[in-house]
This record gives C-alpha cells, structure tokens and sequence, in this order.
C-alpha cells in the first residue's frame, strides 16, 4: 500500500481495494512509523495519532510492572507496539499484554516475528487524550470476545480503572491505589498513583 498519511486528520479509518496481507500491513506500519495502525474485523485500517509524553509513560509503566511479574512466572508480555491477529479477523495491538508459556510455545519462529495468531489472555489499554472512550469501550468488548480473559482499562482523567471478564458487566474502580488481577494473572498488582492526570476527579 502507497497511501501517505502526510496532512490527512487522524483519527481515519481507510478501506483498502483489496484486503492487506500481514507483510502488506507491516510494511505500511513500517513507513508510517510513529502513527499506531490497527485492522478491524471488516479488514479496514484504523489510524490514530501517537501518544503524548504523559501517556507513553504510563504505558511504559504498565508493561514494565507485568514484564517484571511475568519475568517471576516465566511468561511473556508485549507493550504497545506489538500486535495480535485475532480469530474475528481483526489485528489489535494493546498497550500491554500478557500471554501464558503454553500460547509462546505453540507459536513458530516465523509467527513470532509477525502478528502472532493468539489472544492475550490479559491485556491493558490506557485512555489517552486523543482517544474516544466508546472506541476503546468497543475494543476492550473485542479482545474478551476473542479469547482475553482479564482485561483492564485505565482512563487518567476520570481516576478509573474499568475491568472487563467474559461473560460479566465490567467493573469500575475509582481511584484506586493500587489494584490486583485474579486469574489468568493472579497476583499482579498494579500500584496506580503516578497513573493519574493532574486534573483527575472522583466524581
């Protein structure tokens, strides 16, 4: 694909003439590094703006505290610029996942230099401000659908933290100090105070 982004408004989604292949969608990645590149279900290429100083920190945190958890356990995890085929179809990329030994170890080499074909079983997505929540509310709704079982949201600005399960409504915890994962990651804490805007609220 040759499309530029160059002075096009994001976020854009585009509809290639024909679907992309994994190179196809990786090359196009490659030369519009640092725009994050997702593609949806319908095969459609979603395209938003790279993160603030502020939120690539909190991620940074967020999958350098479940590294370090995983590292103990003897499982992976990825940050944000790793991303996953899933069975509806679409390629997500999180902002922090967690997968079991088990998924690595049935992955080939040549699978895990591209978009592997698993889902997380827990991922983190992090509100930034050039996010629209019910956006990120439909892709939390995706990654349960396709196999995550924990998934968490952090929103800054709104001090919250909203956990999502399969087959369960998902849960908000306002403002926090720190929050514990059950299953598949028991035992993951999170300590959330440097997580929160200058301007949050808890109302």
């Amino acid at each position: 694909m040759e499309w530029s982004l160059t002075g096009l408004p994001l976020p854009i989604t585009l509809r290639p003439p024909s679907p992309l292949t994994d190179d196809g969608l990786l090359a196009f990645s490659r030369k519009n590094k640092p725009f994050r590149i997702e593609r949806n279900a319908q095969g459609e290429i979603e395209i938003t703006t790279p993160v603030g100083f502020e939120s690539g920190r909190r991620e940074t945190f967020i999958a350098r505290e479940l590294d370090f958890y995983a590292e103990e356990q003897g499982e992976k995890t990825v940050g944000p610029n790793a991303g996953f085929n899933l069975a509806d179809g679409s390629t997500l990329a999180p902002d922090a996942a967690w997968m079991s030994d088990d998924q690595w170890s049935a992955l080939t080499p040549a699978q895990r230099e591209k978009f592997p074909p698993i889902c997380p079983q827990f991922v983190v997505e992090v509100l930034s401000r050039s996010d629209s929540r019910s956006v990120l509310r439909t892709k939390m709704e995706a990654w349960i659908a396709n196999g995550a079982q924990l998934a968490w949201v952090v929103d800054p600005y709104a001090a919250t933290i909203t956990i999502y399960r399969p087959g369960a409504a998902p849960e908000i915890q306002q403002r926090p100090a720190s929050i514990e994962a059950g299953p598949p990651v028991a035992g993951f804490r999170l300590t959330t105070s440097r997580l929160w805007a200058d301007e949050a609220t808890s109302s």
